[in-house]
């Protein structure tokens, strides 16, 4: 049994110690000379007009919240609507409490104006 893990304990292998040794001759034969160009932060080769740390509207974390909940309920319901003929009706009662759970979300965020954007 542990042979058949050999290869890929040797491509593993193979790959950290390729990383390690880019690594090295790139700290090894690199230039560490810092200029005030190199310093600037990179926004797609447009200046930046103000600091990066500038405060967002909540509506962006409702949206991102917005997006993990469903993106969330889709990787769970794919297997389950995949294998529903072969569950029965069991797994059909079981999922309705989840889904009511997702609908609940749904409803919150839209009262809460994530999905209306200005």
């Amino acid at each position: 049994m542990p042979e058949e893990y050999l290869p890929i304990l040797i491509l593993i292998a193979l790959a950290v110690g390729f990383a390690i040794v880019n690594l090295g001759v790139t700290f090894l034969l690199g230039r560490r000379k810092s200029t005030v160009e190199k310093d600037v932060a990179y926004e797609c080769g447009i200046v930046p007009e103000s600091n990066a740390r500038g405060r967002f509207s909540v509506k962006f974390f409702l949206v991102a919240i917005l997006f993990i909940v469903f993106d969330v309920e889709l990787i769970f319901l794919y297997p389950w609507a995949v294998n529903l003929k072969s569950l029965g009706v069991y797994a059909f009662l079981a999922v309705l409490p989840f889904m009511a759970l997702l609908v609940a979300s749904l409803i919150y965020e839209w009262r809460r104006g994530a999905l209306e954007w200005d």
